[in-house]
């Protein structure tokens, strides 16, 4: 089976604490800390040592999606201080100021593509501009962001096979019209299922779909027939 989790930010808004005790109550082993937010990041990096993550053999974090330039050098040093964790660290390319800045955080830098709304870092030929500015970087692939980006799955299938050797983790979940995070519905999983031979069986999932802490098990089945490991080319 492939390694697979959530996101705290999916089963609890902002409150990664919450999010673990849902956790821990599971055998799950990847988990994406989530601090979306920019008042969010310093006390999840602050809290990390006193957490108990024994269990997650996977273990993300998800930066701040927006902030403003002269957030930037606390932002980028904060974060330092999980990627000498060797955890990646989740960003969306857009929200990125000054690129030097970030290459301080070397190969635990895991840039994510991006849904419709964003100026940037959509499509293959999107991130590859922003890849040669950090060519340390790794790549996170958002499937349900590159469906609603072009639900023909085109543009799936060139992020996925453009940053094949990049590629370290994969987020799930269906994106709506407006651009938030949706459990997964059948034509997504069916959509989704035709770029499951693109991804390594070793690659983590993480789930970014709003789940109830009782229906883990149930969505977790879901993202799995949309990305089954057995699935002909």
């Amino acid at each position: 089976m492939r390694p697979i989790g959530f996101s705290t930010g999916a089963l609890a808004y902002a409150d990664f604490r919450s999010a673990l005790t849902i956790l821990r109550c599971t055998k799950i082993d990847v988990v994406e800390l989530s601090a979306l937010r920019d008042v969010e990041l310093l006390p999840l990096v602050s809290a990390i040592d006193a957490l108990d993550l024994t269990q997650f053999k996977y273990i993300s974090v998800h930066a701040p999606s927006h902030f403003r330039r002269e957030q930037e050098p606390n932002i980028v040093d904060t974060l330092v201080a999980v990627a000498e964790r060797g955890w990646p660290v989740i960003v969306h390319p857009d929200a990125i100021h000054d690129h030097t800045a970030w290459c301080s955080l070397g190969r635990a830098l895991c840039l994510e593509n991006m849904d419709k709304r964003k100026a940037i870092g959509r499509s293959a030929d999107e991130l590859c501009r922003v890849f040669d500015l950090l060519p340390e970087a790794l790549f996170c692939f958002d499937i349900g962001h590159a469906r609603q980006f072009d639900s023909t799955m085109t543009e799936a299938y060139l992020l996925l096979t453009t940053f094949a050797e990049k590629l370290r983790q994969v987020h799930v979940s269906e994106v709506n019209t407006r651009s938030k995070h949706d459990v997964l519905s059948y034509t997504s999983i069916q959509a989704f299922r035709e770029m499951a031979h693109l991804i390594p069986v070793d690659v983590p999932l993480v789930l970014e779909t709003p789940t109830a802490p009782g229906c883990l098990e149930a969505e977790i089945d879901r993202a799995l027939e949309a990305l089954p490991v057995c699935v002909a080319a």
